[in-house]
C-alpha cells in the first residue's frame, strides 16, 4: 500500500483518506494493557494510533539502548496494525509530552558542550545515533511495506523554540537516511510565526489546538496553501501539576470542536485518547518563572481516562465521528453505564480471558519500617567531592541524591544554596529535620541551629523541565553552599537511585520483624503485604501520608504529594498477582498511620480546587 499526500488530501493507494487518529503513549501504559486501550480506540471509531517515542527511556546512559517489555515499540505498533489501525510515529528527538527533559536525555548534556535543539555537531551526532537504533523497528512498518506506519513527524513544535531551517533539514535528512520513505510533518501551533519558524517546505504542516477550530485551520491555510489540513494534536483536556487544580474540558465544547474540525474536512489526531501514568520518576516539569512539577496521573481528562475507563468525552466524540465515517458496534460494556471493560482481554500477554473484578477494597498495614539512614548501605555508594556535585555529574537520572559534610556552627548561620535548589532539598543537621528548600519558591537559604556534626541535605529531582529554554539543565545544589557566606567544601554525595528500588535493600526489609504504632517519621521506608483473590485493577490511597514515593511488587507507581490534586495512585492489574502481594513507601517527612488502601473501583484521586 501507499500513503501520500496530496492537493487537497491524504491519498491511500490514490483514493482520498481521512485520518481519525488518537494518542495512546506506549510508555505510559502497562504493556499488557496496550490491546485493550488499542481496541477501544478503534471502538470510537478512530482508524489511526499515534505515539512519541521516548529517547530517555529507551536510552537510560550512552552505551545502551532497550527495546523491552513496556519498550517494546515494535510489539506496540504490530498491535495496532493486527486491530487494522494505521499508525502516527513521532521520534523527536525532542517530544515535550510533559515527559522528564521533553524525552531527551540527561547524559547527553552532562559536560555542557552538546547544544540543545540547534544545528551542533554533538547534538546531531548523539540523534544520529538514536534514529539509527530506531532504523530497525520502524524501517520495516511502515506502510509501504506492509506496516501500519503512514506518518512520521521530525522535531516537535520548533517553531516554539527556534527557528534554525539549517538544523530542520539536517534532522530531516538523518530520518531519510535510515529509510524512512512515509511523509514527514511537522506540527506548530496557528499563533505568530510558530508554523513558518518550526517547519520547512518539505515538511507537511499540521496544528495543535484544542479551540477555535475553524479559525485554527484557516491560519493554517495560510501557511501551507495546498494539502489535507490536520490537528495533530487536537487538545481535548489538559495536564495537572502538582498543587494546583484537576484540569478538566466540558465534553460538549470539545465535541463542536472537533464536530467544526471534521466538518472542514480536516484530519485530526486527539491528544490524548488514553492519556496512562507518569510511572516511576518519568514527569517533567514547567518552567516559566515558576517550577511546576507534573502530576503522576496523565489522565488528561481524555475519553478514555486513566483507569482505562470511557469517558463522557469518549461518547461524545463517537457521536461526532460517526457523522463523518462508519464506527464499529459499541459492546454492552461499553455503553453509557457499562463496565468500561472489554472482556475478552486479560492482563496477560501470553493469553485473552475473561477478567473478573474484585469485590473489595484491601487495607494493607505497613509493619516493617526502616529510616532511609539505616538501608543507606543496601541503597547506594558515597563519594567524595570538593563540592556538591550535580545529578549529572554522579550519573544520575533522576530520583535522590543525599549529600553529607561535617560542620563546626557554634551559633548557628544561615545557609545559602548559591544558584538555585533543584528541585528540593530536606536539610538536617545530625539526623534531625530543620527545614525544606523549594525550587518551585525559589528558596535558597535557610538558618541552620548551632551544631559540630553531619549536615545534610536530600534532594530530590522533582521531574525536569519539558518545554522551553530551561530544557537539559543539570540537577542538585546547582552554585554550591556556604553558610554565612562561607563555602563549604569536602562533601560526601550519594546518588539514590529507586526505580527499581536495590534487592540488597528489599532484603533487609524483608527481614525486618514487624512493629506496632501508628506514626512514621521520614525519610522512612515502610512495607507491607496483602493477599488478593485474582489480579485487576487498583487504586492506592495513602490517606495521611505527605511526600514520596510508592512501589507494588517493585512496580515503581510513582509519586504521591499531599497537596494533590492526585489522591491515589494507579496500580494496573498486571502488576499484581493472585496470592501475596508486597506495597513498599518511602515517606519523605511524616505520615499519621500506617495503612495504604487497595481500592477495588477507580477513583482517578482528583480534588477540585
Amino acid at each position: 500500500m501507499r500513503f501520500a499526500i496530496g492537493d487537497t488530501d491524504f491519498l491511500l493507494d490514490g483514493e482520498p483518506h481521512r485520518i481519525l487518529s488518537g494518542a495512546i503513549h506506549y510508555f505510559r501504559v502497562h504493556p499488557d494493557l496496550w490491546a485493550d486501550r488499542i481496541r477501544k480506540a478503534k471502538l470510537m471509531g478512530l482508524n489511526t494510533i499515534e505515539t512519541y517515542v521516548a529517547w530517555n527511556a529507551h536510552a537510560p546512559s550512552p552505551a545502551s539502548f532497550s527495546f523491552e517489555d513496556g519498550l517494546d515499540l515494535g510489539r506496540f505498533l504490530d498491535l495496532v496494525a493486527e486491530e487494522g489501525m494505521h499508525a502516527i510515529v513521532r521520534p523527536g528527538p525532542y517530544i515535550c509530552a510533559e515527559w522528564t527533559n521533553g524525552g531527551l536525555p540527561y547524559w547527553l548534556f552532562a559536560d555542557g558542550t552538546v547544544g540543545v535543539r540547534r544545528d551542533e555537531p554533538g547534538f546531531l551526532a548523539a540523534v544520529q545515533g538514536y534514529l539509527e537504533h530506531l532504523a530497525p523497528v520502524l524501517v520495516p512498518r511502515q506502510i509501504d511495506q506492509g506496516g501500519p506506519i503512514v506518518l512520521v513527524q521530525v522535531e516537535n513544535e520548533y517553531g516554539a523554540y527556534g527557528s534554525d531551517p539549517v538544523y530542520l533539514r539536517k534532522l530531516e535528512a538523518m530520518h531519510r537516511a535510515i529509510g524512512l520513505t512515509v511523509p514527514f510533518t511537522s506540527v506548530d501551533q496557528p499563533m505568530g510565526t510558530m508554523l513558518e519558524d518550526g517547519s520547512l517546505p518539505s515538511l507537511h504542516k499540521t496544528g495543535s489546538f484544542g479551540s477555535r477550530s475553524t479559525s485554527r485551520l484557516e491560519r493554517l491555510r495560510q501557511a501551507q496553501p495546498t494539502g489535507p489540513l490536520m490537528c495533530s494534536e487536537f487538545w481535548d483536556g489538559w495536564f495537572d501539576s502538582w498543587g494546583e487544580h484537576h484540569h478538566t474540558t466540558p465534553a460538549a465544547a470539545s465535541a463542536s470542536d472537533l464536530d467544526d474540525l471534521l466538518a472542514a474536512g480536516g484530519s485530526v489526531n486527539i491528544y490524548m485518547f488514553h492519556g496512562g501514568t507518569n510511572f516511576g520518576f518519568t514527569n517533567g516539569a514547567n518552567d516559566k518563572g515558576v517550577y511546576r512539577p507534573i502530576a503522576t496521573s496523565y489522565d488528561y481528562d481524555a475519553p478514555l481516562d486513566e483507569a482505562g475507563r470511557p469517558t463522557e468525552k469518549f461518547h461524545a466524540f463517537r457521536s461526532v465521528i460517526e457523522r463523518y465515517a462508519p464506527v464499529p458496534v459499541l459492546p454492552a460494556s461499553m455503553q453509557p453505564g457499562g463496565s468500561g471493560r472489554l472482556e475478552s482481554y486479560a492482563y496477560s500477554s501470553d493469553s485473552l480471558e475473561a477478567r473478573v473484578a474484585p469485590a473489595t477494597d484491601v487495607a494493607v498495614r505497613l509493619d516493617r519500617v526502616a529510616s532511609l539512614r539505616s538501608l543507606l548501605p543496601a541503597l547506594t555508594d558515597w563519594s567524595t567531592h570538593d563540592t556538591p556535585p550535580t545529578f549529572d555529574a554522579l550519573g544520575a537520572a533522576s530520583g535522590f541524591v543525599l549529600y553529607r559534610t561535617e560542620v563546626d556552627l557554634p551559633s548557628g548561620g544561615v545557609l545559602t544554596v548559591g544558584d538555585e535548589v533543584r528541585d528540593r532539598a530536606i536539610v538536617s543537621v545530625d539526623g534531625t529535620v530543620v527545614g525544606v528548600l523549594e525550587r518551585e519558591h525559589h528558596d535558597r537559604a535557610i538558618a541552620l541551629p548551632a551544631v559540630a556534626g553531619t549536615l545534610e541535605l536530600l534532594v530530590e529531582d522533582q521531574g525536569r523541565v519539558d518545554y522551553g529554554p530551561r530544557i537539559g539543565e543539570p540537577k542538585g545544589l546547582v552554585g554550591g553552599v556556604s553558610v554565612d557566606g562561607v563555602p563549604l567544601a569536602r562533601w560526601s554525595a550519594s546518588p539514590i537511585a529507586l526505580d527499581p528500588v536495590p534487592a540488597a535493600a528489599l532484603d533487609v526489609l524483608a527481614a525486618i520483624e514487624p512493629t506496632d504504632g501508628d506514626v512514621l517519621a521520614g525519610p522512612v521506608f515502610a512495607a507491607g503485604s496483602f493477599d488478593l483473590d485474582s489480579a485487576d485493577d487498583r487504586y492506592l490511597r495513602l490517606d495521611g501520608f505527605r511526600k514520596g514515593v510508592a512501589w507494588v511488587n517493585g512496580f515503581c507507581l510513582g509519586r504521591y504529594w499531599s497537596r494533590g490534586p492526585q489522591r491515589t495512585l494507579a496500580v494496573p492489574g498486571p502488576v499484581l498477582r493472585a496470592g501475596r502481594n508486597d506495597v513498599v513507601v518511602f515517606e519523605l517527612h511524616a505520615a499519621a498511620a500506617r495503612t495504604v488502601h487497595l481500592l477495588a473501583e477507580p477513583d482517578l484521586g482528583h480534588t477540585e480546587a
